[in-house]
């Protein structure tokens, strides 16, 4: 009677982090289309919409203190349960992300790009799919595709040096262009700390599975 309760519940967890991670997906998508096409009403419409996301953040935490309080779960399940708090705190911070990006936007929506946007695209992608395995990585016990997660980063990272590279040599030869320089530099910053957040996560998946984070034993 306790198991089946306790996996009811899991079960209700589990579903409510994918749909916060659909909430979150969904403003990185927007937070990007916003910026490719200087979209002022997109922009705010992501801004005013991670009130939603954190809504369900706190949802989702009070749920997973719940089920701490009420079933008093034995390590292997206090692990799972530590680890859905843990990602919680990550994914609350990606709809942020996501939400300063668009603050970006409403910098930029009046001006002509002085670059083609290829590179940052790019990085929102990767940072996007990243997300989205983390959190299959979690509700599957996949620990193959939480690895995964974790060295897509470094591609995230390395796109986001090209995009320095490329914003400094824009301020070099358009130093008209410094400001929206800088700004879309500021852009690709909160697409690779979306990609570190969704590494993190899957590093907290492997513990969930291992009891391990980061090679040490911690439960």
């Amino acid at each position: 009677m306790y198991r089946n309760r306790f996996e009811n519940e899991l079960s209700e967890l589990h579903e409510s982090l994918i749909n916060l991670g659909a909430l979150i997906e969904r403003a990185i998508d927007n937070g990007i289309n916003a910026l490719i096409n200087r979209n002022k009403e997109l922009a705010c419409s992501v801004i005013e919409n991670d009130k939603e996301i954190n809504a369900l953040s706190y949802a989702v935490e009070s749920k997973a203190m719940g089920i701490l309080l009420r079933q008093q779960p034995v390590a292997s399940d206090l692990r799972t349960i530590s680890t859905a708090l843990k990602m919680v705190t990550d994914m609350e911070r990606i709809g942020d992300q996501a939400r300063d990006i668009c603050s970006i936007v409403l910098h930029l929506c009046e001006e002509e790009y002085g670059t083609k946007l290829v590179l940052i695209p790019k990085m929102a992608a990767a940072a996007k799919h990243m997300v989205r395995d983390c959190i299959d990585s979690f509700v599957r016990l996949d620990l193959e595709l939480a690895k995964k997660v974790i060295e897509t980063d470094n591609d995230v990272d390395a796109l986001f040096v090209q995009v320095k590279e490329n914003m400094i040599e824009l301020i070099r030869n358009n130093p008209e262009y410094a400001d929206q320089a800088v700004y879309l530099m500021m852009t690709a910053k909160y697409f690779e700390k979306i990609g570190d957040h969704a590494e993190n996560i899957a590093e907290w998946v492997i513990f969930c599975q291992t009891g391990e984070r980061k090679n040490i034993k911690l439960l």
